[in-house]
């Protein structure tokens, strides 16, 4: 049953106006089972001063993009009532011009535009009115008995509307149904959701919850246990043997979903979605249809379902599954495009954004983490309406051509184009090692700044934490992760690539750059210091690069590798000869890496920075000391001799090496590779020859 959030206390506080309709609205939207996610829409009708001075009714409502669950006063589209309730003496309106007419009827021509329903709520003559999506109602709304289990829970309280797409003329009908019926209070729309009004916010969100319980307790008498989805047929894998199977098959999906434009991929294994996948039914019911029109520009008409039995745990296996079935459904997506498409329509993406797999759970992709949870988050209230349905009748969705002009509607397609332009590094995954300090941390924020998602992997996991609690404060949750990763230890890098396959689906650009540095003349340079930076400068990069290699090879998309080498990878600093000789082998290896890389689309480039001492963890180590013993000057004097040696006089920071590290993980550079970038402000000793 859904919950009653209504606080009076809290309500109590809130300003009079378009306050209350911001309070309700949150409420509704944040219970999914109630309202989906950028669906369902809201108003008030109050009376306000226009620019004159004068007093006019005007409604608010929901402008179009917006999510309830988060809305604020700024995103609801105030109109004047007096301008638009002549419209329903009409017999038809097109969409185009409802659009172009509502654009007049603003008081504030900065306000969004507004919903589609906009005329559902005007031509109701009450002050408060909800349209929601609830799991329950829909669950009626898409039964085939559907109309008469709505009689036998609402008897004649209610008002059923036969599925017509939103706009003028649905809204008309639900206007003539409820003023032809004196005891309606509220409206089904078949295969779409309710409608509910009241003279004040409370009396409408509380309508919405009680109708929604009525419904719910209703279906919930009808379910049978043992007998949901026909019962069930496969039994789940551990978490734990889920994941190291996920971890293998994810890069595959992604690379396989990933045609002209990559995706980010996410998993899911709750207790719904794992009692659907693996029941008798799921296979076919999870075919009918989408169960309500808001759900198919971000789910598509269906999902894809693979056959695979998780008893056998074969992986191998599955991933053949996986490649057959979504180069099966991409072909039936181009040719469902083909059949129902419209004059000026471009297809999307034909492959899926849902994937179900018995005994793993369900598999969700979009351009970033937000869009594939928020395709998961609406499979999840798909599970629920089909539940719910089946229990009652047979589950029933749109039909393959209105799925299509739904999918396709210029409306729907007018939300999508409110999300800001893709960035240079949109849909991709940057994994820095030495990610919490200052190279790392700066590459990691230049990345994301273009739209990447980014692994921070560093031995310090607090302050990789850090960095990647600040990026998500910035740029919205789930767009960094930290991952503590010692280089030299194989099991870890192992696993921190597993991690990364788990959260985003793959990696597209790995920025090697943890690091050391000793000082020590050669005849005092000891087996263990020799070793030590060995292991982390080279067998650390080494190990990363092949298990970098080895995933985007997987993918089969390319990729990029950078590797940060120094001014010594190609000048031999005094004292400093395990160092020098270690950063002359990191850039060699990024040139084999490369040579071997080119067939995969795999590019491997080097960046050569000199004395990049701000917020950098070896400069404040005995490195400094050492450094400026070996000049014969004192160590505070260490960051003006290094700006006195180059030609243009200046200091090297850590945005110049991201900057750096940027270019070459671009397409400005898609041409390059096996290059190597001295960025030291000119240090002749280190001009390559």
């Amino acid at each position: 049953m859904v919950k009653n959030l209504w606080d009076n206390e809290t309500a109590s506080q809130v300003s009079k106006g378009v306050e209350e309709l911001v309070y309700r609205s949150n409420l509704i939207g944040s219970d999914r089972a109630v309202c989906n996610w950028g669906g369902g829409n809201t108003s008030m009708k109050t009376i306000e001063k226009d620019f004159r001075g004068r007093d006019v009714e005007v409604m608010w409502v929901k402008g179009s993009g917006s999510d309830l669950a988060t809305m604020k006063a700024h995103n609801f589209t105030g109109l004047n009532l007096e301008d638009i309730r002549p419209l329903i003496e009409r017999d038809e309106m097109s969409d185009e011009d409802m659009v172009a007419y509502l654009s007049h009827c603003m008081i504030d021509s900065k306000h969004p535009r507004a919903s589609i329903e906009t005329l559902l709520h005007a031509f109701l003559p009450f002050k408060h009115v909800d349209h929601t999506h609830p799991d329950a109602i829909i669950s009626i709304c898409c039964a085939d008995n559907g109309r008469q289990i709505a009689e036998e829970i609402f008897g004649n309280r209610y008002v059923w509307v036969p599925y017509v797409r939103p706009g003028f003329t649905l809204s008309k009908m639900i206007a003539e149904g409820v003023k032809n019926n004196p005891n309606a209070e509220l409206v089904l729309m078949e295969k779409h959701g309710l409608v509910v009004w009241g003279e004040t916010a409370e009396e409408s969100y509380n309508k919405t919850i009680d109708i929604i319980n009525e419904a719910e307790q209703y279906i919930n008498a009808k379910i049978k246990p043992e007998a949901v989805f026909g019962g069930q047929k496969y039994q789940s894998l551990s978490d734990e043997e889920a994941a190291s199977i996920l971890a293998k098959v994810l890069p595959v999906i992604r690379g396989a979903v990933s045609d002209d434009k990559k995706m980010i991929l996410t998993y899911d294994r709750g207790e719904d979605v794992l009692e659907f996948v693996n029941s008798e039914d799921a296979p076919v019911l999870s075919q009918v249809g989408a169960a309500c029109p808001d759900h198919l520009v971000h789910t598509k008409r269906v999902p894809l379902y693979i056959n695979w039995d998780p008893q056998t745990k074969d992986a191998d296996a599955l991933i053949e599954s996986i490649k057959e079935g979504i180069e099966s459904f991409k072909q039936e997506y181009k040719a469902y495009f083909e059949k129902n498409k419209n004059e000026g329509d471009k297809m999307f993406e034909p492959a899926p954004r849902v994937i179900l797999i018995p005994g793993l759970g369900m598999v969700n992709t979009g351009k970033d983490t937000a869009n594939s949870r928020v395709s998961g988050a609406l499979y999840h209230r798909a599970i629920a309406v089909m539940k719910g349905s089946t229990a009652l009748g047979q589950f029933v969705s749109l039909n393959e051509n209105e799925s299509y002009n739904i999918e396709y509607w210029p409306l729907e397609l007018y939300k999508l184009s409110l999300a800001p332009a893709e960035a240079e590094f949109s849909r991709k995954v940057a994994f820095v090692t030495g990610g919490a300090g200052g190279i790392g941390s700066e590459t990691c924020r230049r990345f994301v700044s273009e739209g990447a998602h980014v692994v921070v992997a560093d031995l310090n996991l607090e302050g990789a934490e850090k960095v990647a609690a600040e990026i998500n404060e910035k740029y919205g949750e789930g767009r960094a992760i930290a991952v503590k990763m010692d280089v030299t230890k194989e099991e870890q890098v192992q696993a921190a690539f597993d991690q990364t396959a788990l959260t985003f689906g793959g990696v597209d650009i790995i920025v090697n750059n943890a690091g050391l540095a000793t000082s020590s003349p050669i005849d005092e340079t000891t087996l263990q210091e020799w070793n030590l930076n060995m292991n982390v400068l080279g067998t650390g990069y080494f190990l990363v690069a092949r298990e970098a290699f080895k995933q985007m090879k997987q993918q089969g998309t390319g990729g990029n590798m950078v590797f940060i080498g120094s001014k010594n990878s190609v000048y031999a600093g005094k004292n400093a000869a395990a160092y020098s000789s270690v950063k002359a082998l990191e850039t060699h290896l990024a040139r084999c890496i490369a040579a071997e890389g080119g067939e995969y689309g795999i590019r491997v480039n080097s960046v050569l920075p000199d004395a990049v001492l701000q917020g950098s963890a070896i400069w404040g180590s005995r490195w400094r000391e050492e450094r400026a013993a070996a000049y014969g000057i004192e160590p505070d004097q260490l960051e003006e001799h290094y700006r006195m040696r180059t030609t243009l006089r200046v200091n090297i920071y850590p945005s110049d090496i991201a900057e750096s590290i940027a270019f070459f993980a671009s397409s400005k550079s898609d041409r390059t590779t096996g290059c190597m970038l001295t960025v030291d402000g000119g240090v002749p000793a280190a001009f390559t020859r």
